[in-house]
């Protein structure tokens, strides 16, 4: 009878104070707070690079509808005030980098976005994280903008200028393609800053 009192009051504690698993296979919480498994299927990565590139195509045919639409009817005239003189519409060619920076490197900037595609175009491969893909079709996005523009316009092939019409006071003009690079490399910034990679890895330190 005491042999049966004492197994009753003291139940078989080996398992949690020996963090093995408990008998019927549940966790007992040994792996609490791990990073969730990344899924790296196929499936995924398709479904980031359609992100990516869904991303890209608006921002792509954004920028190219409103310089087609600002060469028509704003090209060779008087800026329009959207808010007073802090913000106005004005077209101009700009045959720089973003911003209207640096105007006699215009094949080196050429180079420069041909060569932002390809890179992405390769991050692409191994592409997890959804907002990464939306950073990097932002990105991919305003550069085709602007590398259409040095492609296909005035005064020639890779040497063209890029239209500009967004003028704030006290800043420098630019264009959607400009403010979809800008946005997409602040949002690259974040996450780096959160230890995000493209591949949906998380560091921690």
């Amino acid at each position: 009878m005491a042999e049966a009192e004492r197994i009753i009051d003291t139940p078989d504690i080996t398992g949690a104070e020996g963090g093995e698993a408990a008998p019927d296979g549940q966790d007992t919480g040994a792996t609490a707070g791990a990073e969730p498994e990344v899924d790296r299927s196929p499936a995924t990565r398709r479904r980031r690079v359609i992100v990516l590139f869904c991303v890209a195509l608006v921002a792509y045919l954004v920028d190219l509808g409103s310089k087609m639409l600002v060469v028509a009817k704003l090209e060779h005239q008087e800026p329009i005030e959207l808010i007073g003189d802090w913000l106005k519409l004005d077209a101009i060619r700009n045959s720089g980098a973003a911003f209207g920076f640096g105007e006699a490197f215009t094949i080196i900037f050429t180079v420069i976005a041909a060569t932002v595609i390809v890179v992405i175009a390769r991050l692409a491969r191994k592409l997890y994280s959804l907002p990464w893909a939306i950073a990097l079709g932002l990105l991919l996005g305003g550069a085709l903008g602007n590398l259409t523009d040095r492609i296909f316009r005035a005064p020639g092939v890779f040497e063209g200028a890029v239209v500009d019409f967004i003028a704030p006071a006290h800043f420098a003009i630019f264009n959607l393609a400009d403010s979809a690079i800008v946005c997409g490399g602040i949002l690259i910034v974040l996450l780096s800053f959160k230890g995000l990679d493209p591949d949906g890895t998380v560091h921690k330190d």
